[in-house]
């Protein structure tokens, strides 16, 4: 009979639920949580299964230090919603311990004062925030080298954001890296008073740059003045390509221009001009300046044309295919106009279609100019 008894109570039991198991989403993993750090997390409306699913060994790990964590956010300004978003994003910032945590705080304030700004940084790049405390002494040496520099603060922040490796390296990598940089601008005839705007333009524009080895930059540039290319002009294409010279090489570049000189039937001087309009023709392989160029060619426009607008190559046939649409639509023939209303991003396009609209609706007279009459 009390076995009986017992049965029907654990069936009863098991059919009703159980207040946490409607509260919190159940584990999936075979080791232990931290049911401290779980809670905590959930109190912070934090969605613990994308966690679990993305990166559940953080949850397996202890100490881990939430509460800190979102402390140190909120005394940024960071509300209820951008805390969750952030540890949702990178949960790994609960093992950076309080000490390490107050560390990087006052490593970035000296390069982010706003503490406004600063949560919008860890909101996009909170990996490079929170980092481990061995690096440290990198980043202060690094952060000192580019401030000497005289680098605008939101760069350095930038590059600290973007590309944290470059500051978590030591110094003597990246003190090697711009002083090829510079040395590569004054040889090619830049001006020793524009060098900090240039560069800091440029580092701006492409982090990465700092990551490469020096050699390559030099290889590059030789490549190119083997092939005809002047010091002003390797200094306009250095500035162009924003610095993903560094990303190039011999061999892919050589392969490229020879396509674009045979499929433009251009000769050598004509095709460094339209490389120094068009540097992507340096960098995309020829599978994909071959789509580009017979997509566009498909389309009705001429080689010619190609040829007085070359920036057209570095749109996708998907952007150029919506956008024929869109100025067909309005009777504008791609085969014979200017192929630069094309150009340019998103809000470039809408602001050349924007005028190109109001050119084929202005009325022909002026209805409020008074007309001529009889003297």
């Amino acid at each position: 009979m009390l076995r009986v008894i017992v049965r029907s109570l654990c069936t009863r039991c098991q059919a009703l639920p159980h207040p946490s198991l409607l509260s919190r989403p159940c584990s999936t993993s075979g080791s232990l949580e931290n049911t401290e750090t779980v809670d905590a997390l959930y109190d912070l409306s934090v969605d613990i299964q994308k966690i679990r699913q993305l990166k559940g060994w953080v949850l397996l790990q202890s100490p881990a230090y939430v509460s800190q964590t979102a402390q140190l956010l909120r005394d940024l300004g960071a509300d209820g919603p951008k805390v969750a978003r952030v540890l949702e994003l990178f949960p790994e910032a609960v093992l950076c311990s309080p000490d390490e945590m107050l560390a990087q705080r006052e490593l970035w304030s000296s390069v982010c004062p706003n503490p406004k700004e600063l949560v919008g940084i860890i909101e996009k790049f909170p990996a490079s925030f929170f980092t481990s405390s061995c690096h440290h002494s990198n980043q202060r040496e690094n952060i000192a080298f580019f401030r000497s520099l005289q680098l605008n603060r939101r760069v350095v922040a930038k590059l600290m954001a973007s590309a944290p490796q470059s500051f978590s390296r030591p110094v003597q990598q990246n003190q090697v890296m711009v002083k090829t940089l510079q040395e590569a601008y004054l040889e090619l005839g830049g001006e020793e008073a524009n060098m900090r705007v240039w560069l800091q333009k440029l580092l701006s524009q492409n982090p990465f740059v700092l990551l490469k080895p020096p050699e390559v930059l030099r290889e590059n540039l030789l490549f190119l003045s083997a092939r005809g290319f002047s010091a002003t002009q390797l200094l306009r294409l250095l500035s162009k390509l924003r610095g993903f010279v560094t990303e190039l090489n011999p061999h892919s570049m050589r392969l490229s221009l020879a396509y674009s000189q045979d499929t433009l039937a251009c000769s050598d001087s004509d095709l460094r001009d339209i490389v120094l309009r068009c540097p992507a023709l340096l960098y995309f392989p020829e599978a994909v300046l071959e789509e580009r160029i017979q997509g566009l060619l498909g389309a009705g426009v001429s080689l010619a044309q190609i040829i007085q607008t070359p920036s057209v190559l570095e749109l996708t046939p998907q952007i150029v295919s919506y956008r024929f649409q869109r100025l067909k639509a309005r009777g504008y023939s791609v085969g014979t106009g200017s192929l630069e209303v094309l150009n340019g991003t998103k809000k470039d396009f809408e602001a050349s279609y924007s005028k190109l609209q109001l050119r084929r609706d202005r009325p022909l007279f002026n209805p409020v100019a008074p007309l001529a009459g009889d003297d």
